[in-house]
């Protein structure tokens, strides 16, 4: 399927910083919470991410990552998911972080 830029134009894929980053231990399927600060007005907003098989909460903090903003907000497993973290699945579906491979300002809309 083709979309306009205008429609692309709409999404609203922005770059952030995770701050914290937990196990979400309500979940059915392995996932963590995060938190990414997009900038301050913005602000950090929560996501649960099931990205358990290549990552930590540890390794998480700090890591530059592209999120999807616009797209509402999602009860899971009692938590309230604000954005959509994203990334693409390895050869046994376990997801790896789209990331940045140069530093951006958190809050840059991808373009």
């Amino acid at each position: 399927m083709t979309i306009t830029y205008d429609d692309f134009d709409k999404v609203d894929l922005r770059a952030g910083t995770i701050v914290k980053a937990e196990i979400n231990v309500k979940a059915k399927k392995s996932a963590y919470k995060i938190w990414v600060d997009f900038v301050e007005t913005i602000g950090i907003k929560q996501t649960s991410a099931q990205v358990t098989y290549h990552y930590t909460p540890e390794s998480l903090i700090g890591k530059s990552v592209i999120g999807c903003l616009n797209l509402g907000a999602r009860n899971i497993a009692g938590f309230m998911s604000e954005f959509l973290l994203v990334g693409f699945s390895d050869p046994r579906g376990n997801i790896i972080l789209a990331t940045t491979d140069q530093t951006v300002p958190n809050g840059q809309k991808l373009h």
